[in-house]
This record gives C-alpha cells, sequence and structure tokens, in this order.
C-alpha cells in the first residue's frame, strides 16, 4: 500500500502534465470511495505584485492505484484574499 507522500508525488505530477499548471500545494488529502480526493492550489495567472496574482483550487480524484481520474477547478481568488471564517 502506498504512503500519502507517495499518492501525493503521484498525483501532483499527473496534473501537472494534463493540465501544464506547477501544483504550488496540496491542501487536502481524503480516502474516497474507490480512491483518494486531493485539493491541489496552483498559481493560475502571476502578477505584480504578487499579492495580485490569481490562483485556483482543484478538486483532483485518483483511483487505489494513484492514478489521476478526475480534475476540477472549484475556486478561484486572488493570492491576497482570504476564505471567511
Amino acid at each position: 500500500m502506498a504512503s500519502a507522500v507517495s499518492r501525493i508525488s503521484r498525483a501532483r505530477a499527473q496534473f501537472r502534465e494534463l493540465t501544464g499548471y506547477e501544483p504550488e500545494l496540496v491542501s487536502g488529502l481524503a480516502e474516497v470511495d474507490g480512491g483518494w480526493e486531493l485539493q491541489i492550489e496552483i498559481v493560475e495567472l502571476r502578477r505584480i505584485p504578487d499579492t495580485a496574482s490569481l490562483l485556483s483550487t482543484y478538486r483532483v480524484r485518483t483511483d487505489v492505484a494513484g492514478d489521476v481520474t478526475a480534475y476540477e477547478r472549484v475556486r478561484r481568488y486572488s493570492r491576497g484574499q482570504a476564505d471567511r471564517i
């Protein structure tokens, strides 16, 4: 059975290949029916100053083997924007 670190590494590499975006970080990981779901944050549009850059959160699903089976953008926001709590 693969570790969480190896699952994340594999999913990040496949996401990069599929989208051309470099994952900045993985902000969530959960086991779901038949695989795993990750939340991956990316910089979609770099701007100057950096606080004006446009970021996105993608939901990425993998199968049990760790291969990406689906992804979708679930959020788009400015770097300086914080979620309401």
